[in-house]
């Protein structure tokens, strides 16, 4: 991802609002226009990736003027306009700016609590969400059978333990040629090591560098349940792993900016715990949803997900599972702007993670100490524009993290980076944004690189506070991939 040449494109002045644009979405969330968009797209033959975020850049003015695609979409869903009527500067005006000026117009934006986007609609990328509803259970059946399908492009039954290879991701390339037969105890226990691998590798080093090495142990893991099992007992520690190992990895294309892999992942993830009744792993599958939908710009999926899984895990007994989940809830809440429902929502959080830990908390949980909760509530404030709030938390956060958890250590401190400098500390948060550099070498993390990006842009204006330029040039040299 690159930072510099996009900071440096960008205009001095505040952008000013698109109050022509926001009129014709009316009632319409932006999630909801932004699915119109789409729709009117294909009305066209066009393909353009627009989401909420979109819309609210278009809407907050910081895009002036749409590429081309958009500019057909737009002008073929209200027709007798005009850019100017939509509220869109002339093209003319917005030429001359630079090739990296008019890209950032085009690509999705980089937030402060989201994974940079990692294609562009310039390129005539497909739509990163599609419009089907995450809880109807026969379209996540289909899914689910077509995504089975494509990871069984290996052929016959792969022997987990062999497919995971030193490291927990090489794929045995001999696996394929091997008789069929059915899976044993010896190959749930080493899909369920598989999964325990890729997380602890996530803690340390982030997801960028796994995503797609991650891949080998999910077809060796639906191979295995392709061939069966031989007994009823292993089938389900089948199923089971399977589905933590698709929430894994979703997790992994989530914490990378694939954010349309992640919503597959984790779709397979849910159909699978349905069709084995697994409500632990339904409730593992939609906090993660709920996590996604913060994170893509669709905040009332995001408490719906939230408060659907604390449906499904009530009768589980563990408070520190209600305890995350009331979180997943709170930044939904935030994301809709809702005060209220995101302070009742942490409340319940906060009363749930002081009942303490107990047997029934999931495996899965092991991230989830006070530093996660910290962090969890500086999100809901950010979001919601209290960074002195936002700031003390992630403070707290990144203070009380186990140094075992190098990324979360690099993340909540890009979160405090960002929050200072957006609450007008910008020595403080250029002195947060070098502790998080220094880690970048064990660190690899979209999610990470974009906060970075953001406080970088927020805090151009301040090169004279202490230690901000210092920060910017350290963060302008980063290889432009990052």
């Amino acid at each position: 991802m690159t930072s510099s040449s996009v900071t440096s494109s960008q205009p001095n002045q505040p952008p000013r609002p698109n109050l022509a644009f926001r009129r014709l979405r009316g009632r319409r969330s932006p999630a909801e226009f932004a699915a119109a968009v789409r729709r009117a797209a294909r009305e066209i033959g066009e393909r353009v990736s627009c989401d909420a975020r979109y819309i609210g850049r278009v809407e907050a003015g910081e895009i002036r003027c749409p590429n081309y695609a958009y500019e057909r979409v737009f002008l073929h869903m209200f027709p007798g306009r005009t850019l100017t009527d939509l509220g869109f500067a002339p093209r003319s005006s917005v030429r001359g700016r630079g090739r990296g000026a008019r890209a950032d117009e085009d690509t999705p934006p980089v937030h402060s609590l989201s994974p940079a986007q990692s294609t562009s609609e310039t390129r005539g990328t497909g739509e990163p969400y599609d419009t089907q509803d995450p809880y109807d259970t026969h379209i996540n059946y289909e899914e689910s059978d077509v995504l089975r399908r494509a990871f069984m492009t290996g052929g016959g039954a792969t022997v987990a333990a062999a497919s995971l290879g030193p490291f927990g991701f090489a794929l045995d390339a001999s696996a394929a040629e091997r008789p069929v037969r059915r899976a044993g105890a010896s190959d749930a226990g080493a899909l369920e090591e598989a999964v325990r691998r890729i997380r602890l590798l996530d803690d340390r080093h982030g997801a960028d560098g796994l995503y797609r090495r991650a891949a080998a142990p999910l077809r060796a893991a639906y191979a295995l349940l392709d061939a069966g099992a031989t007994r009823q007992a292993t089938a389900d520690r089948l199923h089971s792993g399977a589905g933590e190992l698709a929430i894994s990895v979703g997790w992994l294309a989530h914490d990378s900016g694939r954010f349309d892999d992640a919503r597959s992942h984790y779709a397979e993830a849910l159909a699978t715990a349905r069709m084995t009744g697994d409500p632990a792993l339904e409730a593992h599958a939609f906090c993660n949803t709920a996590f996604l939908a913060r994170d893509a710009g669709r905040p009332r999926e995001a408490v719906r997900a939230a408060q659907a899984a604390q449906r499904i895990a009530q009768p589980l007994g563990s408070a520190r599972l209600m305890s995350l989940l009331a979180l997943r809830e709170a930044g939904g809440w935030a994301g809709l702007a809702d005060r209220t429902g995101c302070a009742q929502a942490l409340t319940r959080a906060h009363a749930l993670y002081d009942r303490g830990a107990s047997d029934a908390d999931p495996e899965w949980m092991s991230f989830y100490g006070e530093a996660e909760l910290e962090a969890l509530e500086a999100q809901c404030w950010s979001t919601l524009g209290d960074w002195t709030r936002a700031a003390r938390h992630a403070r707290r956060a990144a203070h009380l993290q186990d140094p075992h958890f190098t990324r979360n250590i690099a993340l909540y401190t890009a979160e405090l980076a960002d929050d200072l400098a957006r609450g007008g500390r910008p020595d403080e948060a250029a002195a947060a944004g070098m502790r998080v550099l220094d880690l970048l070498d064990e660190v690899q993390s979209s999610r990470i690189q974009g906060m970075l990006a953001g406080t970088a842009r927020v805090l151009l204006p301040h090169r004279r506070a202490s230690g901000v330029s210092e920060f910017l040039e350290r963060h302008a040299s980063l290889p432009r991939s990052v």
